[in-house]
């Protein structure tokens, strides 16, 4: 886990549907070491949510794709459950997948879709770069979004 010192922790109720944060990446060189954490807060548990990553880079980004570890901790529990993503940020014919300002590409990818939330209370989710390349440069924010599921 991150130093206290380098932890960013926010807490959010989703009254809109949606929920969004992202966390400067020092320096623009995201330490592995670095795991931002974000906490948001989810009191209706009928409804489904889409999760997203949320990731900018400069232009300068070294790789067409981004591997994360990402882990949840739900309310009552004291251990988070985790999963690694290979995620898409650019192809062949594309190029960089997203939208732009200048040499600013921004994604939002998705990791969990149609999720039920089983409790209510607050979640914790943190984010891991797991690449090879460490500090892996070029990468500006990292974040989470959490729409609910229009029906």
């Amino acid at each position: 886990m991150a130093p206290a010192c380098c932890l960013f922790l926010v807490a959010c109720t989703l009254t809109t549907g949606v929920f969004e944060k992202n966390v400067a990446i020092p320096g623009h060189q995201w330490q592995s070491s670095f795991q931002p954490e974000l906490v948001f807060n989810i009191q209706d548990t009928t409804s489904l949510y889409n999760i997203y990553f949320v990731i900018r880079h400069t232009d300068a980004y070294h790789f067409n794709n981004i591997w994360i570890s990402a882990s949840v901790r739900q309310p009552g529990d004291t251990a988070a459950l985790s999963q690694k993503y290979d995620l898409t940020l650019s192809s062949n014919d594309k190029g960089w997948l997203g939208s732009a300002m200048d040499d600013i590409w921004e994604q939002r990818v998705l990791l969990q879709p149609l999720t039920k939330f089983s409790r209510a209370g607050d979640y914790h989710f943190s984010i891991r770069q797991i690449m090879r390349e460490d500090p892996l440069k070029e990468v500006l924010n990292a974040g989470i979004r959490v729409e609910k599921v229009r029906q």
